[in-house]
């Protein structure tokens, strides 16, 4: 949150699985029409909060499985935890505030007297502020409501979650993906950075919380299930500032963007030809996601082999450019573009997908900015990441031209070779 020295413009604060995740999705393609969206329109002055009932072990599988963006902040375990950036530090301060009244072990013991109706989820799902276990529907009432009680008579204010159809989560009283969420924007007011606007997404139970928030805006994704529906009939129906959306997953939360004006909402994704994917003022980040999405659609074979397109991209390079390759080799920018002939269609029929996540541009003198990105490339079940800087040169009637490429191999790529990487 540091990069933002004024208050966000948008802040969404996202649930991952059947909601920024379609499941039922292979080629991750609402997914990475939001990621396209966001690194194109927003990533520069708002927030990406993903807010999770998974545990930090099965949020990083997640992480590897799907194309997800990096978050600025991520809130996991049905909002006990709260960490920060990359290297997810933890909300110590949201730590102090679920130690009030709460008791890990007297938790177990009560728990324990339910082993008919609850089985323990797997240990990776226990955390230090939730207790986790599986619950037949026709006994979640009545068991939540016994073992409520219990505990109330130990002496602890705990809150009880039911949410999935069959998912049953023990937490502090004061814990919960609403509470997070009500925490973290009194922290941003308190720096000066509250948003102007928050949009809340979600499909389960465990997020009706955060539409519960006030001044927040909601979106129930298309498939949201039963439990949040219903929830919304007793509770929102009235509510304008809370809409079910028409589509699904992440094409939901594209369309609530819109629905309540907050932003742009075209994904560049959505645009067929990249020579018409313009904008009004110079944005190094659009020209990034515009060109690794044509990257991606020529190797698909999904655009068509024309000499306007590789003209156009050339164009835009400075005459003297270099691009230097993750091996450290150094080539002329146009020269790289010229090679990429070669490679048309040599993806076609595969599962190829090309995003840029964390593009941060600096306008380091008039004219001139310097842009940080993580490039990712995955083919079939491989994934790459290259770390990767770009310098931008402004020139009147020209836009932004393209002077300066360097790619090195991120931590985060599971594979390190050269074969098929051109750019």
């Amino acid at each position: 949150m540091e990069r933002l020295t004024s208050p966000p413009r948008l802040m969404i604060v996202s649930d991952l699985d059947h909601t920024m995740v379609d499941h039922h999705d292979p080629e991750n393609l609402s997914l990475l029409r939001f990621n396209s969206l966001w690194e194109n329109a927003y990533r520069h002055d708002s927030l990406l909060v993903f807010s999770t009932g998974r545990s930090p072990t099965l949020y990083k599988e997640l992480r590897k499985e799907k194309p997800l963006l990096t978050p600025d902040i991520t809130i996991m375990s049905v909002g006990t935890e709260i960490t920060y950036g990359n290297s997810m530090v933890p909300d110590h301060g949201w730590v102090e505030t679920l130690n009030n009244k709460w008791d890990l072990g007297i938790v177990r013991e009560e728990a324990g007297k339910f082993s008919e109706e609850l089985k323990l989820q797997s240990e990776t799902e226990q955390r230090p502020h939730k207790i986790s276990f599986y619950v037949d529907k026709s006994k979640a009432q009545e068991v939540t409501k016994e073992l409520s009680q219990r505990l109330e008579k130990r002496g602890l204010d705990v809150k009880i979650i039911y949410s999935g159809g069959m998912d049953l989560d023990i937490l502090p009283q004061g814990a919960g993906k609403g509470q997070a969420l009500a925490y973290l924007l009194k922290k941003l007011k308190t720096e000066g950075k509250l948003p102007v606007n928050t949009l809340a997404c979600g499909d389960s139970g465990n997020d009706a919380e955060l539409f519960s928030i006030p001044d927040v805006y909601g979106v129930m994704v298309s498939n949201a299930q039963e439990e949040l529906l219903k929830w919304h009939a007793e509770n929102a129906k009235d509510n304008p500032k809370v809409i079910h959306a028409k589509e699904r997953c992440a094409g939901g939360i594209i369309q609530a963007i819109g629905h309540f004006k907050l932003g742009p909402n075209l994904s560049p994704r959505d645009v067929s030809d990249f020579l018409e994917c313009k904008t009004e003022n110079a944005n190094p980040g659009h020209e990034i996601v515009k060109f690794f999405l044509f990257y991606e659609r020529w190797r698909r074979g999904e655009v068509e082999n024309c000499e306007a397109y590789t003209a156009s991209l050339k164009a835009s390079c400075h005459p003297g450019g270099v691009f230097v390759h993750p091996s450290g080799t150094e080539k002329s920018l146009r020269d790289t573009i010229d090679e990429l002939s070669k490679y048309h269609g040599d993806k076609q029929g595969k599962k190829f997908r090309v995003w840029a996540d964390q593009v941060l541009a600096t306008d380091t003198t008039p004219g001139t900015w310097i842009v940080k990105l993580d490039k990712w490339e995955q083919s079939d079940d491989e994934r790459r990441c290259c770390t990767t800087t770009v310098k931008f040169t402004s020139k009147e009637g020209e836009g932004l031209v393209w002077e300066h490429v360097q790619q090195t191999w991120s931590e985060q790529s599971e594979v390190k070779d050269n074969s098929s990487w051109i750019i």
